[in-house]
């Protein structure tokens, strides 16, 4: 477990959605890196043990725990467990997103719901059930992975991006709500990252991506993790409800 930013999350305790692959899994390696204790959070427990056993491997402390994230009840418990188990806890990153893409005039009833579900009712189930022990606390940060998507749009994805802006407007409505509390909340917008998700467009798209993007390449994993390291970290301690975009000068 490496990281390119030196922050010491030592004594916080983390728990990060959708930690079994991609970005979740790179956040939940690069929270541990920097000391934290890191509750993974996923429904594909085979997947998921591979993480927590390469946290485990570097010398960090995880713990997996299997949560379908549009489960109000399981939420609640899953929180309340991370809680009992390590005390207390300080970081949140809502991670977990799905994508179902489709145009407008064939989008399906059940791609509409699958995808608002998990990527916005997911965020708002862990927020809020996060948002009681850090209020009590007096402290926390929660950070939400939204996408450039919810920026900007992006054709094919209506769902998508609609979920992706609704996680910023959640964003910043929620800092508003808990900032007196000092819970800060704050949001990173990926743009393309070099993914399985993004692996699935076949090499002729990406190569088109590319061009879009002015740096001239695709984001990794590691570039999003780290954003979420700084925001979660005291470095970021007056920073709440803003959204930092990760995406190679995509929205510039």
């Amino acid at each position: 477990m490496t990281s390119r930013i030196a922050t010491d999350l030592t004594g916080k305790t983390a728990l990060v959605t959708g930690a079994a692959r991609g970005l979740g899994r790179c956040i939940a390696l690069s929270l541990a890196a920097a000391g934290a204790k890191v509750a993974c959070i996923d429904v594909n427990t085979d997947t998921l043990a591979e993480t927590v056993g390469a946290i485990r491997e570097a010398g960090g402390t995880a713990e997996p725990f299997a949560c379908d994230v549009t489960q109000s009840e399981r939420v609640n418990e899953t929180v309340d467990a991370v809680v009992q188990l390590w005390g207390k806890l300080d970081i949140l990153v809502n991670n977990a997103g799905i994508t179902r893409d489709n145009v407008i005039v064939r989008m399906k009833d059940e791609q509409w719901d699958a995808v608002l579900n998990i990527n916005l009712r997911g965020t708002f189930l862990f927020t809020r059930a996060a948002a009681r022990p850090m209020m009590k606390a007096r402290g926390g940060r929660i950070v939400n992975i939204a996408s450039v998507s919810g920026l900007m749009g992006n054709p094919g994805q209506v769902n998508y991006s609609a979920s992706k802006a609704g996680v910023i407007g959640l964003t910043r409505t929620i800092a508003r709500e808990l900032a007196g509390r000092n819970v800060r909340v704050n949001a990173v917008a990926p743009g393309f990252i070099a993914t399985d998700m993004t692996a699935a467009l076949g090499e002729d798209i990406l190569q088109e991506v590319r061009k879009q993007i002015p740096l001239g390449r695709m984001g990794e994993p590691q570039d999003v993790a780290d954003a979420v390291l700084f925001l979660a970290s005291d470095a970021a301690s007056f920073i709440t409800g803003h959204v930092l975009t990760v995406d190679g000068g995509l929205t510039a």
